[in-house]
């Protein structure tokens, strides 16, 4: 199947199957409002079937890094009314990725100082980048049944923001290690109360972070990344089958737009190497659940069109190709060269390396 077919996630309309993943660029302001250039930059690359934004924080309190976007306050939404205007008017489709990184912050990162927040009282062995370096994470403070509670309607009302700032939907970050991700694994939730221990208990509150934006936000709008194989902030768990199985099961009946899976092997560092990783791929995804599924993770155009082919995707998802090549789409589709992409360049900064990629195709939506 090509890449350049359309195609429909949920009420999302796609002239193509060509996602631009989402990608920490680390240029916001300090007060967490996004960078005046980035309406030009997702401008550029209006072309993919869908833009999915960079992580925005849903809380002071959950950012993972300097220079993250936030989505709580109007402030914010104004900054990303600008974007989203900017997309649409090129004739593209974005969503807003809601985050939040749970024990995977730092005090030096959040008001006050604050302790980080997760599941249980244990920290990462992996390191966080505070304050112009690297440093060790903390131990989180556990959540009691109020923090969690206040959470989820966070999340929500994160959601209502984003669909004020024009975004034509939400897709909620349970992937890499971060808050939600560390509800689904026992490495880093400790918990024997119903928020832990079973696969079920473990499933729980993404579970229940998706029902509370499904409140603010038409399920058909919202999709959910998950990345099951990889070990990214310490995520291990003998029974990854069985919570994301769980997991699944109760999804189906919600009818969201999308699930967003990162396979194995590729989903960055951190990652299990695929003979070693469970093999929870889109393959085994597409077993187990019938609503629409991207796949994401270092594909070319060959194992792109295979997973469509196969019937485990319904679109693609790419990364760092998107970013150092505005007109992906047009590249590929075309066999034209690809820009590689600067890795100095990844995070922070100013124009160089964010709005200086050249594109080849000639079309107002990549000027």
């Amino acid at each position: 199947m090509s890449l350049n077919s359309p195609t429909a996630l949920g009420s999302l309309s796609l002239p193509n199957r060509f996602v631009m993943a989402p990608m920490t660029r680390s240029r916001a302001s300090a007060d967490a409002l996004i960078q005046p250039t980035a309406p030009a930059y997702y401008r550029q690359r209006a072309s993919a079937g869908l833009i999915i934004s960079e992580g925005i924080a849903i809380s002071p309190y959950g950012v993972g890094g300097p220079g993250i976007p936030g989505l709580w306050n109007q402030a914010h939404v104004d900054g990303w009314r600008e974007v989203t205007r900017a997309v649409h008017d090129a004739g593209g489709r974005i969503v807003a990725q809601l985050w939040h990184v749970g024990r995977a912050s730092h005090p030096s990162l959040v008001p006050g100082g604050a302790q980080p927040v997760g599941p249980s009282a244990i920290a990462s062995s992996f390191k966080i980048f505070a304050a112009e370096k690297r440093v060790d994470h903390v131990v989180p403070r556990a959540l009691d049944e109020g923090g969690i509670q206040e959470l989820i309607g966070q999340y929500a009302a994160s959601a209502r923001l984003a669909m004020d700032a024009g975004f034509d939907g939400v897709e909620i970050h349970g992937a890499n290690g971060y808050l939600i991700d560390q509800f689904l694994h026992a490495s880093a939730n400790a918990r024997t109360d119903e928020w832990g221990g079973s696969p079920a208990a473990r499933a729980r509150f993404a579970l229940e972070v998706v029902r509370a934006v499904i409140e603010e936000v038409d399920p058909d709008r919202t999709g959910l990344r998950l990345s099951p194989s990889s070990s990214f902030n310490d995520m291990a768990d003998a029974e990854r089958p069985a919570v994301f199985t769980e997991l699944l099961d109760q999804l189906t009946p919600l009818d969201l737009a999308y699930v967003h899976v990162l396979e194995p092997g590729v989903v960055g560092d951190g990652a299990l190497p695929a003979e070693e990783a469970d093999v929870l791929n889109s393959e085994w995804f597409r077993s187990r659940y019938s609503g629409k599924i991207i796949s994401a993770g270092g594909h070319t155009r060959a194992s792109a069109e295979q997973v469509l082919d196969e019937g485990w995707a319904d679109a693609v998802a790419f990364g760092r190709l998107f970013l150092a090549n505005p007109d992906l789409p047009y590249r590929i589709m075309t066999d034209a060269p690809l820009n590689e992409p600067v890795r100095a360049t990844f995070y922070g900064g100013g124009e160089e390396g964010y709005l200086d990629y050249p594109s080849l195709h000639d079309d107002d939506r990549l000027r």
